[in-house]
Protein backbone atom coordinates (compact mmCIF):
# COMPACT_ATOMS: atom_id res chain seq x y z
CA UNK A 1 0.00 0.00 0.00
CA UNK A 2 1.42 3.46 -1.38
CA UNK A 3 2.36 6.14 1.62
CA UNK A 4 0.81 9.03 0.00
CA UNK A 5 2.70 11.49 2.77
CA UNK A 6 5.87 10.35 1.94
CA UNK A 7 8.88 9.56 -0.24
CA UNK A 8 9.94 11.26 -3.98
CA UNK A 9 6.87 12.80 -5.43
CA UNK A 10 5.34 12.40 -8.34
CA UNK A 11 7.15 12.60 -11.64
CA UNK A 12 10.57 13.54 -9.28
CA UNK A 13 13.38 13.14 -11.84
CA UNK A 14 11.26 14.04 -15.03
CA UNK A 15 12.67 17.80 -15.74
CA UNK A 16 9.64 19.69 -15.90
CA UNK A 17 7.99 22.50 -18.39
CA UNK A 18 11.61 25.08 -18.21
CA UNK A 19 10.31 28.31 -16.41
CA UNK A 20 6.64 27.05 -14.94
CA UNK A 21 6.55 29.50 -11.77
CA UNK A 22 3.36 29.80 -10.86
CA UNK A 23 -0.29 29.10 -11.25
CA UNK A 24 -1.04 32.23 -12.92
CA UNK A 25 -5.38 32.43 -13.34
CA UNK A 26 -7.93 30.30 -13.70
CA UNK A 27 -10.25 31.68 -17.02
CA UNK A 28 -14.19 31.27 -16.45
CA UNK A 29 -15.98 31.31 -20.27
CA UNK A 30 -19.06 33.87 -18.84
CA UNK A 31 -21.93 35.55 -20.89
CA UNK A 32 -22.24 39.07 -19.41
CA UNK A 33 -19.36 39.93 -18.05
CA UNK A 34 -20.88 42.64 -15.74
CA UNK A 35 -22.94 40.44 -14.02
CA UNK A 36 -20.36 38.16 -13.55
CA UNK A 37 -18.27 40.92 -12.35
CA UNK A 38 -21.12 41.71 -9.55
CA UNK A 39 -21.05 38.11 -8.41
CA UNK A 40 -17.78 37.52 -7.86
CA UNK A 41 -17.20 41.16 -6.60
CA UNK A 42 -20.25 41.85 -4.17
CA UNK A 43 -21.23 38.10 -3.73
CA UNK A 44 -17.41 36.26 -3.48
CA UNK A 45 -15.95 39.88 -2.10
CA UNK A 46 -13.33 39.36 -4.99
CA UNK A 47 -11.46 42.78 -6.01
CA UNK A 48 -11.08 43.94 -9.64
CA UNK A 49 -8.04 44.57 -10.48
CA UNK A 50 -8.16 44.76 -14.40
CA UNK A 51 -10.44 44.92 -17.23
CA UNK A 52 -9.92 45.47 -21.16
CA UNK A 53 -10.92 44.13 -24.29
CA UNK A 54 -8.53 41.83 -26.25
CA UNK A 55 -9.90 42.15 -30.05
CA UNK A 56 -6.95 39.74 -31.34
CA UNK A 57 -8.47 37.34 -29.12
CA UNK A 58 -12.31 38.19 -29.76
CA UNK A 59 -12.65 38.37 -25.85
CA UNK A 60 -13.71 41.09 -23.44
CA UNK A 61 -12.17 39.95 -20.06
CA UNK A 62 -11.48 41.25 -16.66
CA UNK A 63 -9.12 40.04 -13.70
CA UNK A 64 -10.19 39.86 -10.32
CA UNK A 65 -8.12 38.50 -7.32
CA UNK A 66 -8.57 37.57 -3.31
CA UNK A 67 -8.59 40.46 -1.11
CA UNK A 68 -6.18 41.09 1.31
CA UNK A 69 -6.72 40.11 5.05
CA UNK A 70 -8.04 42.78 6.98
CA UNK A 71 -4.87 43.40 8.44
CA UNK A 72 -3.07 43.80 5.02
CA UNK A 73 -2.18 46.88 3.48
CA UNK A 74 -2.78 47.92 -0.23
CA UNK A 75 -4.72 45.70 -2.57
CA UNK A 76 -4.29 42.14 -3.93
CA UNK A 77 -1.70 40.03 -2.90
CA UNK A 78 1.27 40.28 -5.25
CA UNK A 79 1.74 37.08 -7.43
CA UNK A 80 -1.24 35.31 -6.62
CA UNK A 81 -3.68 33.30 -8.38
CA UNK A 82 -6.17 35.31 -10.20
CA UNK A 83 -9.63 34.63 -11.80
CA UNK A 84 -9.95 35.83 -15.19
CA UNK A 85 -13.88 36.22 -16.61
CA UNK A 86 -13.80 35.87 -20.14
CA UNK A 87 -17.18 37.13 -22.43
CA UNK A 88 -16.62 36.81 -26.51
CA UNK A 89 -16.82 40.33 -28.35
CA UNK A 90 -19.08 38.29 -30.53
CA UNK A 91 -20.73 35.08 -32.10
CA UNK A 92 -17.42 34.22 -34.40
CA UNK A 93 -15.25 34.66 -31.04
CA UNK A 94 -13.59 31.08 -30.31
CA UNK A 95 -14.99 31.76 -27.25
CA UNK A 96 -18.37 32.29 -28.32
CA UNK A 97 -18.16 28.54 -29.61
CA UNK A 98 -16.74 27.15 -26.36
CA UNK A 99 -19.86 28.61 -24.60
CA UNK A 100 -21.96 27.67 -27.25
CA UNK A 101 -20.62 23.73 -26.84
CA UNK A 102 -19.97 23.62 -23.40
CA UNK A 103 -21.92 26.53 -21.58
CA UNK A 104 -20.62 28.59 -18.93
CA UNK A 105 -17.46 27.43 -16.75
CA UNK A 106 -14.64 26.59 -16.33
CA UNK A 107 -12.23 27.66 -19.87
CA UNK A 108 -8.57 27.42 -19.17
CA UNK A 109 -5.80 26.74 -16.37
CA UNK A 110 -3.05 29.36 -17.28
CA UNK A 111 0.63 28.73 -16.00
CA UNK A 112 3.13 31.80 -15.29
CA UNK A 113 6.19 31.11 -17.18
CA UNK A 114 9.50 33.11 -17.19
CA UNK A 115 10.46 32.65 -21.02
CA UNK A 116 7.60 31.43 -23.41
CA UNK A 117 9.72 30.53 -26.18
CA UNK A 118 11.59 28.39 -24.03
CA UNK A 119 8.55 26.51 -22.43
CA UNK A 120 6.89 26.05 -25.84
CA UNK A 121 9.81 24.82 -27.73
CA UNK A 122 10.31 22.43 -24.91
CA UNK A 123 6.46 21.35 -25.07
CA UNK A 124 6.65 20.80 -29.01
CA UNK A 125 9.99 18.59 -28.52
CA UNK A 126 7.70 16.19 -25.94
CA UNK A 127 5.10 16.03 -28.74
CA UNK A 128 2.95 18.40 -27.68
CA UNK A 129 0.58 20.84 -30.19
CA UNK A 130 0.23 24.49 -28.93
CA UNK A 131 -2.31 26.37 -30.77
CA UNK A 132 -0.23 29.16 -31.99
CA UNK A 133 2.74 29.27 -34.10
CA UNK A 134 4.22 32.33 -32.69
CA UNK A 135 3.25 33.46 -29.03
CA UNK A 136 -0.30 35.66 -29.00
CA UNK A 137 -1.10 38.80 -27.03
CA UNK A 138 -2.90 38.64 -23.85
CA UNK A 139 -3.81 40.27 -20.59
CA UNK A 140 -1.91 43.41 -19.36
CA UNK A 141 0.66 42.71 -22.67
CA UNK A 142 1.41 39.65 -22.06
CA UNK A 143 2.31 37.51 -23.89
CA UNK A 144 0.71 33.77 -24.66
CA UNK A 145 0.25 30.26 -25.74
CA UNK A 146 -2.28 27.48 -24.98
CA UNK A 147 -1.12 23.80 -25.14
CA UNK A 148 -4.26 21.51 -26.54
CA UNK A 149 -6.96 20.32 -24.97
CA UNK A 150 -6.38 17.10 -26.40
CA UNK A 151 -2.72 16.96 -25.50
CA UNK A 152 -3.66 18.09 -21.73
CA UNK A 153 -5.97 15.46 -20.62
CA UNK A 154 -9.13 17.56 -22.16
CA UNK A 155 -7.94 20.64 -20.35
CA UNK A 156 -7.06 23.98 -21.90
CA UNK A 157 -3.48 25.23 -20.54
CA UNK A 158 -2.39 28.22 -21.01
CA UNK A 159 1.10 29.30 -20.88
CA UNK A 160 2.29 33.67 -19.72
CA UNK A 161 4.83 35.35 -19.86
CA UNK A 162 3.93 38.34 -18.30
CA UNK A 163 4.71 41.65 -19.82
CA UNK A 164 7.68 43.85 -17.52
CA UNK A 165 6.58 46.93 -16.49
Amino acid sequence: MADEGRGAPVGAGVPGVPGVVAVDHVGIAVRDLDEAIRFHTEVLGLVLVHRETNEQQGVAEAMLAAAPAPASPGGPVDGAAQVQLLAPLDDASPLARFLERSGPGLQQLAYRVADLDHACAELRTRGLRLLYDRPASGTRGSRINFVHPRDAGGVLLELVEVAVP
